[in-house]
């Protein structure tokens, strides 16, 4: 996948930072805080994790199915995606 090579070092800051949010999460629980605070943190690691699939969903679409050099790859792209997205759904 040429795009996420592309896009590496965005995508990966992006993965520390939920990863960071997660940690969050673990301390809250390990210090016993309220449960609505630790709602809120687990509904941004979940807004996170949704944004950063949205951006990897768009750029396979892009790169794989819109702007595939063949007819060949633009159907593997396309059915990639839609055996991902069952999957995302479930």
């Amino acid at each position: 996948m040429a795009h996420t090579i592309r896009d590496k070092e965005k995508l990966i800051a992006r993965v520390r930072r939920i990863k960071g949010q997660i940690e969050g999460i673990e301390r809250a629980l390990a210090a016993e805080a309220p449960c609505g605070e630790v709602l809120r943190q687990v509904a941004s690691v979940r807004g996170a994790m949704n944004g950063l699939t949205s951006e990897l969903f768009d750029d396979h679409l892009r790169a794989h199915v819109l702007e595939a050099a063949s007819d060949a790859d633009r159907e593997q792209g396309a059915q990639e995606l839609m055996g991902i997205v069952r999957t995302y759904l479930k």
